[in-house]
């Protein structure tokens, strides 16, 4: 077939053309491409020649287009496609339809999905089962972010709540038709287009009633626990917490295995992961023979930089939940001082009426700070914040705030880091911030 990707630089929209492009004559369009999406489109030659959008690239020998999210619905590529009745489909779309007749698992849930959906992958992989996947960061031992395949018979998902395309309104999760599904908890998030905590709750309660056969869920999360009680779906649901585990030495210890991930919200997560190896048949000694090799996924808790008596961890961590939980984990692991530095970089954010929402966020860390680059909240159309609302919002008596990231820079490296670990949470790149330069 012949599939034009319009807006191909995005994370996992690269990723599919690169394992499309396998069995298909792949062609794609974008007005930005950053790395590592740009290197990785340069070698499997599906970088386009120039940046823009070109509506005669869509000829009558385009038998389907993919639609990114980045792009708007006057794209000129679009519109022409539209013009052509050329089947348009959305990245959840395209898979939903081409795997149809496999054994579907979705991972959902505000905070988790990624790690969740990479723990059952690593697990599968050492078990040498063959399965299709699509997972939002590079995980060790696979060269691409996402599968798709005739043979396999089993697909792993991680089930994003956010909007499938531009001209499709529908959560992407909304799409997969699960056999099993996880959710690891409900946290209010992308309040650009869920404008309230119920609308974005309806989601999940949505998703639950889509569920056929398994749903495992957290039940310590009271807004997930009460939607999945008063729930008509006819699926079996396993509820799953926080199991007992150990710090010894640094070091965290589950049922007996040294894990190299760490955290109560890692520990739950691998909870959540063993209930769905279960399923698919994998005892649990086999389990955790594996799970005990997992480094984690990139940009979740991952290490960038140790000395003797200090570690420079960087994690993806943006909304509350995943802001408190990062720096719970990291406080307990260690009997250091932590310094935590958090980007505001999101729509939610860099949003006045979502700040109250990281009250007392920090609160663990012992020293905290805030940076944000005021050309985001321009591009964005929001309105500008100021660093006493900032300061109000996380309730934290010393917080320090920056707004310039070189001053930033020099605030942190004014730092003695003997004892002492750096947290640095972003889903953004603190403006192009070199942080593994920040301790020595």
């Amino acid at each position: 077939m012949n599939i034009h990707f319009i807006a191909i630089g995005g994370a996992v929209m690269h990723n599919m053309a690169i394992c499309l492009s396998k069995s298909n004559n792949i062609s794609g369009s974008d007005d930005q491409i950053y790395e590592p999406s740009m290197s990785r489109l340069k070698k499997y030659n599906l970088l386009p020649e120039k940046l823009g959008w070109n509506k005669s690239k869509i000829t009558d020998k385009i038998d389907c287009v993919i639609l990114g999210m980045h792009a708007k619905e006057d794209n000129p590529e679009l519109l022409q496609a539209r013009k052509m009745n050329i089947p348009i489909y959305s990245f959840p779309q395209y898979i939903a339809k081409h795997s149809v007749d496999k054994f579907k698992i979705v991972i959902a849930g505000s905070h988790g999905k990624t790690s969740i959906t990479s723990m059952i992958m690593h697990v599968l992989k050492s078990m040498k089962i063959e399965f299709d996947y699509m997972v939002g960061a590079k995980i060790e031992g696979f060269k691409n972010m996402f599968q798709l395949t005739k043979k396999n018979k089993i697909i792993i998902l991680e089930g994003d709540e956010y909007l499938s395309s531009t001209i499709d309104p529908t959560p992407k999760f909304h799409k997969y038709d699960p056999n099993v599904a996880v959710i690891t908890g409900i946290s209010w998030d992308h309040i650009n287009v869920f404008k309230t905590f119920d609308i974005y709750v309806e989601q999940f309660k949505q998703f639950i009633e889509m569920v056929k056969e398994k749903l495992i869920y957290f039940e310590d999360d009271n807004n997930l626990k009460n939607l999945v009680l008063k729930s008509n779906s006819k699926a079996k649901f396993i509820a799953y917490n926080t199991p007992n585990y150990e710090i010894i030495n640094n070091k965290t210890v589950l049922n007996g295995a040294e894990l190299k991930v760490f955290g109560n919200h890692n520990m739950q997560n691998i909870k959540a992961a063993m209930e769905v190896c279960k399923i698919l048949k994998i005892d649990k000694k086999s389990f955790l023979q594996s799970i005990s090799t997992f480094n984690g996924a990139e940009m979740r808790l991952e290490t960038v930089k140790k000395t003797k008596t200090s570690t420079l961890f960087r994690d993806f961590a943006h909304s509350p939940s995943k802001l408190k939980a990062t720096i719970n984990a990291v406080k307990n692991q260690f009997n250091r001082r932590l310094i935590a530095c958090m980007e505001l970089n999101t729509f939610s954010s860099l949003n006045k009426s979502y700040l109250s929402e990281y009250k007392e966020c920090m609160n663990e860390s012992d020293i905290a700070i805030i940076y944000y680059n005021p050309k985001n909240i321009k591009s964005k159309n929001l309105k500008k914040i100021s660093k006493q609302e900032i300061f109000e919002a996380f309730s934290y008596q010393d917080l320090n705030i920056f707004d310039d990231s070189k001053k930033l820079e020099k605030f942190i490296k004014s730092f003695n880091f003997k004892y002492t670990n750096l947290l640095m949470m972003s889903s953004g790149n603190f403006d192009n911030l070199i942080i593994e330069n920040l301790i020595d």
